[in-house]
């Protein structure tokens, strides 16, 4: 069952059931598409929803993501926003805030850093570090959503947060979370364009 390896995505059209493959999610889960479908109706999620159709109607192939963001956070009457920052992206956060309270947002930022563990704290072992017996801060994404959570953020943003950290920052924030920035120091910070290029032939 994969949709990536659908050609034709007959989801996408009306009137299609015929034309759904066998191994098809549609065809294979109703009863577990029909519950997700109940979701929508719920007044949490309601109007994130709706909000999130219409910046696709009125910033589609226009507006830039944080246009996008700012856009959203206004449909939605959010006024306090949270910024979980990779410290090697410090500059980009700063833009990112003073971007957010020029528009009227509060804005509480975290760096990743926050709480100045060694790794070998949080079980790592010294070897594993970039440099071996000295001191080395782990990022904190627990404490990032614990603490943006404290600040009873409305909508928390992702900047540059390495793979793995942004799963645990997602997983213990309270608050709906958004990735702003994915982080990929090789691509300048898109990783799409490995997709794209002749380092896809060395993965696959």
């Amino acid at each position: 069952m994969s949709c990536a390896k659908c050609p034709a995505k007959p989801c996408a059209e009306a009137n299609s059931e015929n034309h759904w493959p066998s191994f098809c999610h549609m065809r294979q889960h109703r009863d577990i598409i029909k519950d997700a479908f109940e979701l929508y109706r719920t007044r949490e999620n309601k109007g994130l929803y709706i909000s999130a159709a219409e910046i696709e109607k009125e910033g589609y192939m226009k507006w830039p993501r944080i246009k996008e963001t700012i856009e959203y956070l206004k449909m939605n009457n959010m006024k306090k926003v949270g910024l979980a920052f990779c410290i090697g992206l410090s500059d980009e956060a700063l833009r990112t805030t003073e971007i957010l309270e020029k528009h009227g947002f509060v804005v509480y930022s975290v760096c990743c850093k926050c709480g100045n563990f060694d790794k070998t704290r949080f079980g790592v072992p010294d070897e594993k570090k970039l440099e071996p017996h000295a001191f080395e801060a782990g990022c904190n994404p627990i404490v990032q959503a614990a603490l943006l959570d404290n600040l009873k953020t409305e909508l928390n943003l992702i900047l540059g947060l390495c793979v793995g950290h942004d799963i645990l920052f997602t997983k213990y924030s309270k608050a709906p979370v958004s990735t702003f920035i994915v982080k990929d120091r090789v691509t300048g910070h898109n990783p799409v364009i490995a997709l794209y290029t002749s380092y896809h032939k060395k993965l696959v």
